[in-house]
């Protein structure tokens, strides 16, 4: 204010009215500095939160789909063991897109597309040998394919299991990339877009009861 009154004495009287009004919007200035201090402290808490829950729920994607990844390779590592219990033309068919599924999880993570066509090869398969519960229940007349079949249907239901994890974890990181502020302020960074994996993991009739 000091300088406010020298230059209240360098003008006199008729420059006192401009230098009063001036010192009462610097007074006025000063009394918003602390509110907008406030705001931008708590804008950046919110950014800084609302990168790290974005940064955490992008890591859970990434390990729900590592897992998913797990479980699909078991499937497909329980399905070539119980085939031989088969007939020949199914065996056949089961080990082929069992195999398949197999070399496409040692390139994984693979596209998602690309993973989904591989899995739905495979549930067709294991759906062509084991719908028929009465068929299933013959083949458990032989103590080493009922143990197969059992870790065959504890594997399917935790693909069902795993999946259905991925996804929620998916669903909640496209919550909240979608919300304007992580857009506008780009908090995803380079990092893709999560997608959910839609794929067909329901499991064979004959085998559903086996792996309750």
């Amino acid at each position: 204010m000091a300088g406010l009154v020298a230059v209240r004495a360098a003008l006199g009287r008729g420059g006192e009215a401009v230098v009063g009004w001036i010192g009462d919007r610097v007074g006025e200035v000063s009394g918003w500095v602390p509110l907008i201090v406030a705001v931008v402290l708590v804008l950046g808490w919110y950014l800084s939160y609302s990168a790290a829950r974005l940064d955490r729920l992008h890591h859970r994607v990434e390990s729900t789909r590592a897992a998913l990844d797990g479980q699909l390779a078991r499937r497909a590592a329980a399905a070539l063991e119980v085939a031989h219990v088969l007939d020949p033309a199914t065996a056949l068919l089961l080990t082929d897109a069992a195999t398949e599924a197999l070399t496409a999880g040692e390139e994984r993570p693979a596209a998602v597309q690309a993973l989904e066509e591989v899995e739905n090869d495979l549930t067709r398969a294991l759906q062509a040998a084991f719908d028929d519960a009465d068929d299933v229940r013959a083949l458990r007349g032989d103590p080493l394919a009922t143990e197969s079949l059992d870790l065959l249907a504890q594997a399917c239901l935790r693909v069902q299991l795993a999946r259905r994890f991925h996804n929620d974890a998916v669903a909640a990181a496209q919550r909240v990339r979608r919300k304007r502020v992580v857009r506008w302020a780009r908090l995803a960074g380079h990092a893709e877009w999560p997608l959910m994996v839609e794929m067909d993991d329901t499991p064979p009739t004959g085998l559903v009861d086996l792996g309750a």
